[in-house]
Order: C-alpha cells, then structure tokens, then sequence
C-alpha cells in the first residue's frame, strides 16, 4: 500500500494534483526515500573512509570520521543537519530529491528535518549500541588484577586533561562555564581500542607498561561515562548548580556500582532464560531488552542514556556466555555505530578553522590549546607510578594519548546537545583525529630500544596473592 502511493508520487505527472497536496503527500511519502539515500552515502563513506584508513594502519574509526567530514558539511554536503545551522538548500541530497520527486520548497524543508531526525535517532541507537559493545568487553576480573597502579594512572589521566581544558578554556578564551566543561571532559578519554592494538603488534601488551596502560584505559573508560553523564545532564539544565553536579556524580556511581553488584544475581538468571528460548535471537534479544531497560532507567534517573548501556554491558560480560554475546552485538554494532561516527564527522564544520577568514582564527587557536592540553595532560600520567625505577613512563603515557571512538563519544553528545559552538566543536573533533593519529607512532618511539620486560602486572601490586587458579582464570 505504502509502496503504491511512494511510487505514484514519485513518478504520477503533477499536473493531476494539486500543489498543497503534492507538497503534503511528498514530504510524507519519501521520508523513507531519503532515509535509504543517507544510509547508502553513510555506509559508503565509513567503509571506504575505514578501509583507507586500515591499510595505513591507522583505526578504521578514524576512517568513518574522515568519511563524514568529506561528505558533510565541510565538503561535499551530501549529509547536513540543521542543528548545524544548515537548511534543506544547502543539501545536495535534498536538491536532488526535490528534483527526483518535483516538490516544492516547503516540502523539501518539511522532508530535510524529517529526514535529519530520523538519521539523529538512528545515530544516537548507534551510540547506545557502542556503549553497550564498550561495556561488554570491558571485563571486571581483569580489573581487580591491575593493581592501585592503574587506579593512579586513570584518575590522573582524567583530571589533569579535565581541570587545565575546562579552567583554560574560561580565563584564556573566555568559554561560557557549561562548554568549557563539555570540552575539558572531551580531554578526559582514552581509547582502549587503539593502544591495546599497538601494544599487541609490539608484543609489549602483557608487559609492566602494556597492562598498566590497559588497565588504567578500562579504569579512564567508567570514570569517562560519569563525567560524560554528568556534563551532559548539566547541559541539559544550561547552568552550574553545585548541588545537581553532587547528586549527578553520586547518583551515576550509585546507578554504575549497584548495577554491577545486582548484575550477580541477575547473571544467573539472564543464563536461564536464555537457555529456555528456542526461537532465533535468544541471546541477544534478552541482551539488548536489558541494555535499553537499563539505559531507560538511567534516562529516568537524569542520567544519559548511554551509562544504562555501559552498565548494562558491564553486568552481562559477568555471564557465561559472554563471548558468544560478543560475537551476536558485533554484526549489529557494525550497521548501526558507523550512523554515529559518520554524523558527528557530517556535522563538523571544519570550515571555522579556515586560517583565511579571521574570526576563525580563534577556533584554531582553541583547537592548538585542546591538542596540547590533550597530550600533556595524558603523558604526565606516566610520571603517576611509583615504586617502579625501571618502567618506561613515556610509554605509558603516550600510550594514554589517544580519544579514538571513546573522545567521538563526547563529541557528539555535546554536538546534540547544542551546548557546543561550531568552532569548539570542531575544535574537538581535530583534538581527537590528531590524538589518534600520533599516538601509534609515538608509542612505538616510546618503546624503541627498550629491552623486552618479563615481569607482568602480578609484579606490581603486593596486594595480590597470586593463586595458580586465579592467573589460570
């Protein structure tokens, strides 16, 4: 029936109608149409961007990235939103459309917003979903093995980056409070992707240094999603209360922990269900049913939706069947996540850094700021582990450096907030590509000419007994 009167609007000659109800039926009828159309450009553009990247041994999400800068706003405007400023004439696509299906001007309109929403719901699915992912291969055993060195590393990581972006973002460019604060968090990632990568090809990723690094990454990850629930709440309110921040952190890591610590119990019984079904999808349908749930509460709760679904993860990779969890969200992960990256890259003017038009100088002097912030707030934190001479700090912090997909994250959260100005949003997602981009090489400078360590992470914290069953484990 849909397909029918799809069909007929677009090719049934206008003179048949009138032009109020073509405009009315076209701006309905090819939503869908235009849905296909951005998901066949948002596809392409993350597969080739992350193929390109991949054979350069960079991360492919740096790739996806590349993809929707190159096809959004700042190049070929095939994808534009209108939280960007941007309107349906500045849209290829949409001009296209409105050629393909004869509509008027106010159709288009009416179809570019429709459009732009249904590509924002579906980005913002996608980074529940990567949450969701992230949480699940988040694994708690390891953490308790990692040792108080890991704990120092990450909480420096987290605030040294966080204290000078936000405080040097208000004195020296006098940001407002609230996107000073967006951007400082921004600083706080580290991409636990990208580092445990490298560290694998330098075979140094079961090293003092390469399980410090990882740990500390996991550790940045949880203390990231509730800085990241916190500054997004705050954004929602467009001002500072000190007593909402205190309820915000407290009720984020009161919803965190009492969500691992129900989680066993509720593993048990998350295993029988699954056990008992028989139809296709008895694993992963339960799986997300309890991620959305959790990422509804937290949304009930004035937290963002997104730290439901890390704890979510958090709690499930806690179960038995964990790894064939793993391997049923990857697939679904891969249609949606790409949405995310590949709209954040879309919406990013890059523009704003033109050096050539002069009040845009002062975005890239911001984005010269976050950079450096960016690096020395993470390398400093190799300087965090004590008690251990001969370990190679450097390593450890550059290893720290990258953002990867965990500093996109922020940058689109602050992006659909509208709490970010172009040029600091734009600010941000250069901080992410050039973090990412250094950070490989780096490290492999970092641990260039230094012998190979055969002492593990067991070596480093006094407080464990180290059990033959539980290093088997």
């Amino acid at each position: 029936m849909m397909l029918t009167h799809w069909s007929g609007d677009l090719f049934t000659p206008l003179s048949s109608l009138t032009l109020a109800t073509t405009a009315e039926q076209a701006s309905s009828s090819m939503i869908f149409t235009s849905v296909l159309l951005s998901l066949v450009i948002v596809y392409l553009a993350s597969k080739l961007g992350g193929e390109l990247s991949k054979r350069v041994d960079l991360p492919p999400v740096l790739g996806e990235l590349v993809g929707g800068v190159i096809v959004g706003v700042s190049a070929l405007h095939l994808l534009v939103f209108p939280e960007s400023g941007a309107t349906a004439t500045d849209s290829y696509l949409m001009s296209f459309l409105q050629w393909l299906g004869h509509l008027s001007p106010e159709a288009t309109h009416s179809l570019f917003e429709s459009q732009s929403e249904v590509l924002s719901v579906l980005a913002e699915l996608g980074v529940t979903i990567l949450l969701f992912e992230i949480g699940l291969e988040s694994d708690l055993r390891e953490l308790s093995k990692v040792g108080y060195q890991a704990a120092i590393v990450a909480v420096v990581g987290v605030a040294v980056p966080f204290a000078a972006g936000t405080v040097g973002l208000m004195l020296l460019f006098n940001v407002p409070a609230i996107p000073a604060i967006f951007a400082g968090a921004a600083l706080t990632a580290t991409s636990i992707g990208i580092t445990s990568k490298v560290l694998s090809e330098l075979g140094r990723l079961k090293s003092k240094e390469g399980q410090i690094i990882v740990g500390a990454a996991v550790i940045d990850d949880v203390l990231g999603i509730i800085v990241l629930a916190v500054v997004a709440s705050l954004a929602k309110t467009g001002e500072v209360d000190v007593l909402n921040v205190v309820y915000l952190i407290i009720s984020a890591t009161v919803f965190l922990l009492g969500a691992i610590f129900l989680g066993k119990f509720f593993n048990t019984s998350f295993v029988a269900i699954a056990d008992k079904l028989q139809t296709r999808g008895q694993l992963v349908i339960p799986a997300f049913t309890f991620a959305f749930l959790m990422a509804f509460l937290a949304n009930a709760i004035q937290l963002e939706a997104i730290l439901g679904a890390f704890a979510a993860g958090l709690v499930l990779d806690e179960t038995d069947k964990r790894k064939e969890l793993d391997q049923q969200v990857i697939p679904i992960a891969d249609i949606l996540v790409p949405i995310f990256f590949v709209s954040v890259g879309a919406k990013a003017d890059l523009g704003v850094l033109n050096p050539a038009i002069p009040e845009n100088r002062e975005g890239l002097i911001i984005a010269a700021f976050l950079i450096v912030v960016a690096i020395i707030g993470k390398v400093v934190t190799g300087w965090a582990v004590f008690g251990q001479p001969q370990i190679n700090r450097l390593a450890i912090g550059v290893g720290m450096i990258p953002r990867g997909e965990v500093g996109l994250v922020f940058a689109g959260i602050g992006s659909a907030s509208g709490v970010l100005s172009k040029p600091l949003e734009a600010a941000i997602i250069m901080m992410v590509i050039l973090t990412t981009f250094l950070a490989p090489p780096c490290l492999r400078l970092a641990f260039k000419g230094s012998e190979e360590p055969t002492e593990s992470l067991d070596s480093l914290n006094p407080l464990q007994e180290k059990e033959p069953a539980e290093i088997n484990s």
